[in-house]
């Protein structure tokens, strides 16, 4: 039976006339990283803001461990660690005092500060970030770093992550990429909201795409895809005849001898026992990446397909 780490059930959010949210469903299992995708104003940060218990749902169900994510807020925030998309931090303190006040926020017993200690050391060398500086003199990175640090050290139970890669260079982006694959492993949540496709989908089991309020899919990469189109580059013997005519070919193109076109991943089959009679010289096909994916439901609005 799968544990979650949040659920939430027909959620919406309204503010005043306008609808933020509309009928969310999710479900985070523990051990498991949820991807969570959409452009600025799609909705992606209202949720998280439920799901903190800093808004309240208009409607539907949000639980974070089984736990009302508004009524039980203080109980919930002990066992999860968050990260925002645009860090702020006390410009008098340095970045060292910032990491151990979050830490200790959690209340973990004196065993767990000892584990977090540790770990926060670890953290600071494997992001390169000085700790005795003030955080006025930090640059965004930097105040990323911080929040990041203080997120990992810390021994949650799920992880709320909203674009924490923001401001990092490429090298930081793989450090943070190890540290979420080894929560992973361990058997933490974690609930990623990111605009970085390929991080997504390095890291992510399975994917939410979210547009103007709703999800409209919902699926591990592999499922996803097969909503999807394949791209086909062919090469023959000789040429190849009623292609056009085959069920789900598309966009057919000749150049140089090189068939290109897109099949509807259901017809592949057919496709395939067709080519193979003209003697196949080549043939490559590409999967659709995430981002493909995520294009193709945000051009299909107002009926226009991709």
């Amino acid at each position: 039976m799968s544990v979650f780490s949040l659920e939430t059930v027909k959620m919406s959010k309204r503010f005043g006339k306008f609808t933020a949210l509309n009928g969310i469903d999710l479900k985070v299992t523990q051990g498991e990283v949820f991807g969570y995708i959409g452009p600025n104003g799609s909705g992606k940060t209202t949720t998280i803001r439920v799901l903190l218990g800093i808004l309240q749902a208009s409607e539907g169900s949000a639980k974070v461990f089984e736990m009302d994510a508004w009524k039980d807020a203080v109980k919930i925030h002990r066992r999860i660690a968050y990260v925002p998309g645009d860090v702020n931090l006390w410009p008098n303190l340095t970045g060292g005092e910032v990491i151990d006040l979050f830490v200790s926020l959690r209340g973990n017993n004196s065993r767990n500060r000892v584990q977090d200690k540790s770990r926060r050391e670890k953290l600071l060398k494997m992001f390169d970030l000085d700790p005795s500086k003030k955080c006025r003199t930090y640059s965004k990175g930097n105040r990323q770093k911080v929040a990041l640090v203080a997120a990992l050290a810390s021994d949650a139970d799920l992880y709320i992550l909203d674009e924490p890669t923001s401001g990092l260079d490429p090298l930081m982006e793989q450090v943070f990429q190890a540290n979420v694959l080894e929560l992973k492993n361990s058997g933490k949540g974690v609930f990623l909201s990111s605009h970085i496709m390929s991080e997504v989908e390095k890291l992510c089991d399975r994917i939410a795409i979210i547009r103007e309020g709703e999800i409209v899919e919902t699926g591990t990469l592999a499922q996803l895809r097969h909503l999807m189109r394949i791209t086909m580059h062919v090469e023959t013997e000789r040429t190849v005849e009623n292609l056009a005519g085959l069920a789900g070919v598309h966009d057919i193109t000749e150049h140089q001898g090189v068939l290109s076109f897109q099949v509807d991943s259901g017809d592949i089959g057919g496709v395939v026992s067709l080519i193979g009679q003209y003697g196949v010289k080549r043939l490559e096909s590409t999967q659709p990446t995430l981002e493909d994916l995520f294009m193709h439901h945000y051009n299909a609005k107002d009926g226009e397909q991709s």
